[in-house]
């Protein structure tokens, strides 16, 4: 049995997903010797925070290939071809400056979360061409083996006042998934930096929930105000606080472009570089995707939108560190963060 099989990770995914999504997971996913701890009794320890967040991360990478059929083929195909995925960050967007219900605004409602798991908000990004602002959350214990999260918050006060009028009646009245019990469960992990693998399982359950749309579906005349202006908000009417992107930490990202384009598959046209070019990006068109809007008379209408999507990234070493370049650059987030446009989603 492998360490992974037996460890606290292991146990905590089996329970969330189902021992097969489980241990497919840990077939086509790097995941560090040092997050593979536990013994044959893990039913009765206590898992670290490093472990929580790892169980988190993968599980919000699973739901994302489900939703990203582009992404689920390269994964297995990688796998196939005997290279695990090196999952380097999920990506997803937050407004703020507008009423958000119950759902806190903007990032801090991941920043409850991603705190007491052990990230830190360790960058800003000002998005400037998209009126929004990125967050880099790293985690403190294993900076390069547990994914980054990238929050991004746009500014709803920079946009023209039928906008922000749209925009509050898309968010307005939007739920909090986040439990009681879990906010519990999070304040008693910023104490002792672990939990016990039961109160683990409904607590990684839990967060996964809301990492999702958490308002009703926008009525259709408000989604084409919003897109009208931001196409970024637009997606967020329909698409919510989903992952936006998950990527793959490749060594050569052109390499990598080059062969999945001669397979035939959808593409960025260019790959971004980022300022200190050490860090190059590309990715997978966005998934087309049927969402459900409401019209006039609250009458049902389907249509298809832009959904998430699939990228690739290469980090080189800093010299000025001697460790991977782990940060983000703004004008590459802007490049990829095209890739959700309409024009730009793949069929």
């Amino acid at each position: 049995m492998s360490s992974y099989q037996q460890s606290h990770l292991y146990a905590l995914l089996s329970r969330i997903l189902g021992a097969e999504s489980a241990a497919r997971l840990g077939a086509q996913i790097a995941v560090a010797d040092a997050l593979c701890v536990g013994t044959e009794s893990v039913a009765e320890d206590w898992v670290p925070r490093a472990v929580i967040a790892e169980a988190l991360t993968l599980s919000l990478l699973a739901k994302s290939m489900s939703e990203v059929p582009d992404g689920a083929r390269y994964v297995a195909e990688t796998s196939e071809a005997g290279r695990h995925v090196v999952f380097d960050h999920g990506a997803l967007r937050t407004v703020t400056q507008v009423n958000t219900g119950r759902l806190p605004m903007g990032q801090a409602a991941f920043a409850r979360i991603l705190g007491p798991l052990g990230f830190e908000d360790v960058g800003l990004y000002p998005l400037t061409n998209l009126r929004m602002m990125g967050h880099a959350w790293r985690h403190a214990d294993h900076p390069e083996d547990i994914a980054q999260f990238f929050v991004s918050e746009l500014d709803v006060s920079a946009f023209s006042p039928d906008f922000h009028a749209a925009a509050e009646r898309v968010v307005g009245h939007s739920n909090d998934p986040l439990s009681e019990a879990s906010k519990g469960m999070l304040a008693q992990l910023v104490e002792t930096r672990s939990l016990a693998l039961e109160s683990s399982v409904a607590l990684v359950s839990n967060l996964v929930a809301c990492f999702a749309r958490q308002h009703r579906p926008p009525m259709e005349a408000d989604y084409e105000t919003l897109a009208s202006e931001s196409v970024e908000m637009a997606w967020i009417a329909t698409e919510g606080n989903v992952f936006n992107h998950a990527a793959d930490r490749v060594v050569d990202v052109d390499a990598v472009a080059s062969a999945q384009r001669s397979l035939g598959r959808s593409l960025k046209d260019t790959v971004e570089v980022s300022a200190s070019g050490r860090v190059r990006q590309t990715a997978y068109r966005a998934a087309t995707v049927w969402r459900v809007f409401r019209g006039e008379g609250d009458a049902i209408v389907q249509r298809p939108v832009p959904g998430s999507f699939f990228e690739f990234i290469s980090r080189d070493v800093d010299p000025d560190t001697g460790a991977l370049d782990l940060r983000f650059d703004a004008g590459n987030a802007q490049g990829i963060f095209q890739m959700t446009r309409p024009e730009e989603s793949s069929p």
